[in-house]
């Protein structure tokens, strides 16, 4: 019979047909508990309802990746229309939009968080090339003329650097970082296009490596002109929720990035310390290499690339399957997405940036 490797709480699921192309259940799930007709991500944790760039810059992926046109045009239209003035053309998204304290629904927050703006540039560009959307290429191309105009800044002795929002990064000749916020295949699909995210690929790497000693990486480090990063911050620096994501995306380039296997050399103490430990650790002070607690559910999905020749694989899978996130853990459910669509082998990135899209994994024949 027809069944596919998928792999949603726990359960195999079957195929229907011969020719039935393996549906992604967490995808329909996260739309059924996190996503409102009218294209708005809900991060339901925050009493304010709230929804972020962020949010909408991944259910652009989820969607782009799953081939769901529709869901992918209602998340664009509420994106521009409530968080960018109508337009992506000529506004960043705000960053946080929600229901204020004086009752009404409107942006709490109008900065920019470049990570979600370059995701929607990359999603558009992508949605473009895949669904042979011109207008979709346009957009994300401008977009990324946006970020250029008004996100990013050649920081003397780094070099293109990209910060992480319009404002409130750069202060007494100190800028701001978050690793993050640099998924290097994203970099690579922008090369195309120019300056200057050629010239950011080498700077992007200082970053990831240089403030990661102990092959720990902080949430936030500050470069400081003359004296380059501060490491000794007080308090300590530290690597949780935001940094989390760093190991996601480096584990998800292509076999082929030129940097893939030095970076993933570099994280091997993460990998180790989840063997170790059973688990990913929530929080490390990354110059001590002090590690506590256990990260939720969504920091073993994110490790899933990371782990695919280890067999503490075996155990963070299961952690995810038996723990799977609910309904009210928006940020651990769009970490699964990523690390366990990805493990799923639902999709990949080229080298160049490219996704390999398999709108769900095949199904295979058993006997």
């Amino acid at each position: 019979m027809l069944w596919c490797k998928t792999l949603a709480a726990g359960v195999l699921l079957a195929a229907a047909g011969a020719n039935a192309a393996c549906d992604w259940p967490a995808w329909n799930q996260f739309k059924q508990h996190y996503i409102s007709d009218q294209g708005r991500i809900i991060d339901p944790s925050d009493k304010r309802q709230i929804s972020t760039s962020e949010g909408q810059s991944y259910g652009l992926f989820f969607a782009l990746v799953a081939d769901d046109r529709e869901a992918f045009s209602q998340i664009l239209d509420w994106t521009q229309n409530n968080l960018a003035q109508g337009s992506m053309k000529s506004t960043l998204p705000a960053w946080l939009w929600g229901h204020g304290e004086d009752g009404k629904w409107a942006v709490l927050d109008s900065n920019s968080a470049s990570d979600s703006d370059l995701w929607i540039a990359w999603a558009l560009l992508e949605a473009g090339r895949l669904w042979d959307r011109p207008d979709y290429d346009e957009l994300g191309q401008q977009l990324l003329k946006l970020i250029v105009k008004e996100e990013v800044v050649n920081i003397p002795g780094l070099g293109e650097m990209l910060l992480p929002g319009k404002v409130g990064f750069v202060k007494d000749n100190g800028w701001k970082l978050n690793p993050s916020y640099l998924p290097l295949q994203l970099l690579a699909r922008f090369e195309r296009y120019g300056a200057p995210w050629k010239a950011m690929r080498a700077p992007a790497l200082r970053l990831l490596l240089e403030t990661s000693p102990k092959g720990f990486v902080p949430n936030w480090v500050r470069w400081q002109k003359d004296k380059y990063w501060q490491m000794q911050e007080t308090p300590a620096l530290v690597g949780s929720y935001d940094a989390i994501r760093t190991y996601l995306w480096a584990g998800m380039l292509s076999d082929k990035d030129p940097d893939k296997a030095r970076l993933l050399t570099h994280f091997q103490p993460m990998v180790n310390a989840t063997v170790e430990r059973g688990a990913p650790p929530e929080k490390i002070d990354v110059v001590s290499g002090k590690l506590t607690n256990d990260g939720p559910v969504g920091f073993s999905a994110s490790l899933l690339p990371m782990l695919q020749d280890n067999e503490a694989l075996y155990v963070q899978r299961s952690r995810v399957a038996q723990n799977y996130p609910g309904t009210d853990a928006y940020y651990s459910y769009v970490l699964t997405l990523f690390g366990q669509g990805w493990d799923q082998q639902r999709f990949r990135f080229t080298s160049q940036g490219e996704l390999v899209h398999d709108r769900g994994q095949e199904c295979a024949v058993s006997h």
